[in-house]
C-alpha cells in the first residue's frame, strides 16, 4: 500500500503551468492509501479501495472538488474509475461534507480489466470548483501500480468424457431341451431321442467338451404330468419322468466323456407334478371356441379336482384338449447351463482390424479401451459409430478422442449428436467444454449445471469459478486434481505452500507455466532465490515467459532482478 497526497504535487504543478495557486486555496492535502497495491484483476474486473483522509482545513468551506481516480496505461491510454464528490461545509450540492477539522473517506470502484491495463500507473485527478467557476485541473503522481493479472494464466484444460462399455467377457448362457411322454409313462422313448431340439442337445454338449468358449456349469430337469388323474400319481410320475430324463443326461455326459457331467451335483432334478401353469399358457395359444370359456374354469376354481372335472364335462372340448394341449404338458425339460467365454484381448483388438462387424457394440467399445494410441482409439471408436449409430455412446467417445486430439470442431458435432439421441450428463458436460474453450462462459456455465455433478463437471466448474474470481469455490470443486489450475486457484485464495505441493505433484510440474507459478509463489513469498531460480527454468522452456515477466506486476519489487535475466 502507499500514501500519497496532494501537496507536493502541487508545488510540482506550480513550476509547470503557474495555475495551481487559486487551485491550492481551495484544497490542500489529501492522503491517499491503495489496497491493493499493485492494482489486481479478478473476475475480469479491477477492483479499486483508497483509505483517504482531508486534513484540516484540507478543503475550503465553499469548495467543491470531483476526485477521479485514473489509471494510465503504459500506452497511454486513460482509464477512469468512478468519480466521488466532496464539498466544504458552506458548499452547495450532494457531495461528501469534508468539515474544518478534516475527514477520512472510503473510497471503491470497479472498472473491467483490458489487456492496456497489464502495465501503467494509478494517479488521481482532481478538479476543484468554487461556486460556478471550475479552476485547473490537478493530477498527482502516482499512487499505485497496475495491474496483477495472474488469473488469467488460467489454462482451459477442460475434462471432457468418456462412456463406458458394459462387457463381460463371460456370460451365464442356457441351451434346451424337451423330452415328451406317453400319457401316464415315464419311459424314454427311443422316437424322442431322434426330435430336433434333442439332437441339437447333443451336438451342443459335445462341441462344449472341446471349445475353450464353452463350459457346461449344470443341467437342471424340471419335470411334469399333464393335469388329469389322480393329483398323487401325478406328483409321483412327474418325479418319475424327472429320473429317466436325468438317466438320459448321464449316458450322454459318458458317452461324451464329460467328466463333470458325472459328478452327482450336475445335474439336479426339479419335479413339478401337475402343469395347471402350462395347460393355461397351451391353451391359450389355441384358437378354440371354448378357448374363453376354459380359461374362466381355470381362473374361477381354484380346486384341481373339481377343475378338472368341470373341464371334463365339456365332453367335445376335452376331446381337443387331450389331442392338442394335453400331450405337451407330459414332459421334462432339460435346461443346460454354461459360461459362454468372450474374446481374449488381444483376439478382440485383431478383430476390430480384420471384422470388426462381427463384434457387438460393447465388445468394440471396451476394444477401444484397451489402447493407449489415441489413433487406434479413434479407429475402433468409429468402427463402433458405423455399426451402431444410434447408440449415443459411439458417437461421444469418437468425440471425446477428436477432443483429446484438439480437433475442437469435429468434437463438437459428435457431441451434439450424441446428445440428440440421448441427452446426459456426459454429454451435456461435454458440450460445455465444447463452448467454453470457444469463449462462450455464459453456455458452458448453463451445460454444466445441467450435467450435475461429476469429477469432470466439478472440474470444469472450477475453471470457470478461477475466472470469475472465486477461488475457493475452484479449490472446493477442483477436489484432488493436481493440476496447475488448482495450483494457480491456491496462489490466487492465498495458500502458497499448498500451491506449490500441487504443482509438484502435477503432471506438469516441469513446464514453463510450472515454473512461473513458482516464481509467482516466490515473489509473494518475498523467496527471491525461489522467484528467479524458477523464471530462469520458465525461461529456459520458453523464452516468452521472460518478456511476460518483465511486466508482470507480481514481480514489481524485484523488477531491476527479472529485468536482469
Amino acid at each position: 500500500m502507499k500514501k500519497n497526497n496532494l501537496k507536493g504535487i502541487a508545488l510540482a504543478s506550480v513550476v509547470a503551468g503557474g495555475m495551481l495557486m487559486n487551485s491550492c486555496d481551495l484544497v490542500k492535502d489529501i492522503e491517499y492509501t491503495v489496497k491493493p497495491n499493485p492494482l489486481e484483476m479478478h473476475g475480469d474486473k479491477v477492483n479499486l479501495n483508497i483509505d483517504g483522509k482531508f486534513i484540516e482545513k484540507g478543503l475550503h468551506r465553499k469548495a467543491i472538488v470531483e476526485v477521479t481516480p485514473t489509471f494510465i496505461c503504459a500506452d497511454g491510454t486513460e482509464v477512469p474509475f468512478d468519480t466521488k464528490i466532496f464539498q466544504g461545509v458552506k458548499a452547495a450540492g450532494n457531495g461528501e461534507v469534508i468539515p474544518k477539522e478534516g475527514k477520512a473517506f472510503s473510497y471503491s470502484s470497479m472498472v473491467p480489466y483490458n489487456s492496456s491495463m497489464e502495465e501503467g500507473e494509478l494517479v488521481v485527478k482532481v478538479l476543484p470548483k468554487k461556486g460556478t467557476k471550475t479552476k485547473d485541473l490537478i493530477t498527482t503522481d502516482k499512487i499505485a501500480d497496475g495491474t496483477i493479472i495472474t488469473p488469467l494464466l488460467v489454462q482451459f484444460d477442460n475434462k471432457v468424457m468418456s462412456v463406458k462399455d458394459n462387457f463381460v467377457r463371460t456370460t451365464e448362457e442356457t441351451t434346451s431341451a424337451t423330452i415328451n411322454y406317453a400319457k401316464a409313462k415315464f419311459d424314454v422313448r427311443a422316437a424322442e431321442l431322434k426330435q430336433d431340439d434333442i439332437i441339437a442337445f447333443e451336438v451342443f454338449a459335445t462341441e462344449a467338451t472341446t471349445n475353450p468358449k464353452r463350459e457346461m456349469k449344470s443341467i437342471n430337469i424340471m419335470s411334469y404330468a399333464s393335469p388329469e388323474g389322480e393329483v398323487d400319481k401325478n406328483i409321483n410320475l412327474a418325479s418319475d419322468r424327472a429320473g429317466s430324463a436325468a438317466t438320459y443326461v448321464n449316458k450322454l455326459m459318458t458317452k461324451i466323456n464329460f467328466a463333470a457331467g458325472q459328478q452327482s451335483s450336475f445335474v439336479t432334478k426339479s419335479p413339478k407334478g401337475e402343469d395347471w401353469e402350462g395347460f393355461k399358457e397351451e391353451v391359450s395359444k389355441t384358437s378354440h371356441e371354448d378357448k374363453e370359456l376354459i380359461l374362466r374354469v381355470l381362473q374361477m376354481t381354484t380346486d384341481p379336482i373339481k377343475r378338472e372335472q368341470d373341464i371334463r364335462n365339456m365332453a367335445k372340448t376335452y376331446k381337443f384338449l387331450e389331442k392338442e394341449v394335453l400331450p405337451q404338458l407330459r414332459r421334462s425339460t432339460m435346461t443346460l447351463t454354461y459360461d459362454k467365454i468372450g474374446y481374449s484381448d488381444e483376439e478382440l483388438k485383431q478383430l476390430s482390424k480384420t471384422n470388426p462387424d462381427i463384434l457387438n457394440v460393447e465388445e468394440l467399445l471396451f476394444t477401444a479401451s484397451l489402447y493407449e494410441d489415441l489413433n487406434e482409439k479413434l479407429r475402433v471408436y468409429k468402427a463402433a459409430e458405423r455399426l451402431f449409430g444410434n447408440d449415443y455412446r459411439t458417437s461421444n467417445n469418437v468425440g471425446y478422442v477428436l477432443y483429446l486430439q484438439n480437433d475442437i470442431d469435429g468434437a463438437a458435432a459428435k457431441f451434439e449428436k450424441a446428445n440428440g439421441l440421448e441427452s446426459n450428463a456426459t454429454t451435456l458436460n461435454n458440450l460445455g467444454a465444447i463452448a467454453h474453450v470457444k469463449g462462450d462462459k455464459a453456455a458452458a456455465v448453463e451445460y454444466f449445471d445441467k450435467a450435475g455433478t461429476s469429477p469432470e463437471t466439478n472440474y470444469n466448474k472450477g475453471i470457470v469459478a478461477i475466472q470469475n474470481g472465486n477461488y475457493s469455490d475452484a479449490i472446493a470443486n477442483m477436489g484432488d486434481n493436481n493440476t496447475l489450475n488448482l495450483a494457480l486457484a491456491k496462489i490466487l485464495n492465498g495458500e502458497a505452500d499448498a500451491a506449490m505441493s500441487t504443482i509438484d505433484a502435477s503432471a506438469d510440474a516441469d513446464s514453463g507455466l510450472g515454473y512461473y507459478l513458482k516464481a509467482i509463489i516466490g515473489a509473494r513469498t518475498s523467496n527471491k532465490d525461489l522467484m528467479l531460480n524458477n523464471l530462469k527454468s520458465a525461461i529456459a522452456k520458453d523464452a516468452a515467459w521472460k518478456v511476460k515477466a518483465k511486466k508482470d506486476r507480481e514481480f514489481i519489487r524485484f523488477m531491476d532482478d527479472v529485468k536482469a535475466l
